[in-house]
């Protein structure tokens, strides 16, 4: 194959939420194009274990590593951090958050402990998987970090008020971040997915989701690879002059 048709050959990934829905498709497309990976699960082992075993298959010579962790918990996150680094042999390219959960639940009626669990796995979980892998980002010389946020966050969501407030904030650290960290030669943008075939959505009741397609100028849900390709965009050269951005991927949802 070509450089072109491995634009990511070389690059060492590190995808939180890894072993299902858009996080299962960036990794598949980052092998795909030439990257190694090493993916983050929680409950999910059954999963993340097929998937390894169908890239070692496809993708021999490439490094493809489930790493089990709880990354919204602290101490679970910065052990997963450095087994990911270890499995890449020390060093790393690209950093891929995507670990998240939701909780949809009107606010009047909404525990603390639904807020709590959504906020710190889509927010907290990004903080503590980013911390300690910032630094290795910088070392190579160039580094990129995608984080999934959500048309949610940019637009709010009726019965979302914790899952959109968690994905505003991934928005307001993508911005900040990447101006912190530009001058050591690393990228740092957010992808915002609309209605997305996932687990999540395959939830939504089909009279539901008839309604929702009606609001899609496409007239369709996106799928993971769809994500996928817009992630590993962002991670390859191509890319290079790209930072601080938002960039939603939801069919038009709103325009």
């Amino acid at each position: 194959m070509t450089t072109d048709e491995l634009p990511l050959r070389g690059r060492r990934f590190v995808v939180t939420g890894g072993a299902r829905g858009i996080g299962a498709a960036v990794v598949r497309l980052a092998l795909a194009q030439g990257a190694d990976v090493a993916f983050g699960y929680h409950r999910s082992a059954d999963q993340a274990d097929a998937l390894c075993d169908e890239l070692h298959a496809a993708y021999p010579d490439r490094r493809c590593t489930a790493l089990h962790g709880r990354v919204s918990d602290s101490t679970g996150a910065e052990k997963f951090a450095a087994a990911a680094l270890d499995c890449l042999s020390g060093g790393l390219d690209v950093l891929v958050n995507n670990a998240g959960v939701n909780q949809d639940v009107v606010f009047a009626r909404m525990r603390r402990e639904q807020w709590d669990e959504v906020v710190d796995t889509n927010l907290g979980s990004m903080f503590n998987v980013t911390r300690p892998l910032v630094m290795p980002l910088t070392k190579g010389g160039k580094g990129t970090i995608i984080n999934i946020a959500s048309a949610s966050g940019l637009h709010g969501a009726p019965g979302q008020t914790a899952y959109s407030a968690s994905k505003s904030g991934i928005i307001g650290f993508t911005k900040a971040l990447a101006k912190e960290v530009a001058g050591r030669a690393v990228t740092v943008n957010a992808v915002a997915p609309g209605f997305i075939h996932t687990d999540m959505t395959d939830m939504i009741p089909p009279p539901q989701a008839c309604h929702l397609k009606t609001l899609i100028p496409t007239g369709e849900f996106g799928s993971a690879d769809d994500v996928a390709a817009l992630v590993c965009f962002l991670a390859s050269d191509r890319a290079r002059y790209i930072t601080g951005q938002v960039i939603e991927i939801s069919g038009g949802l709103v325009i």
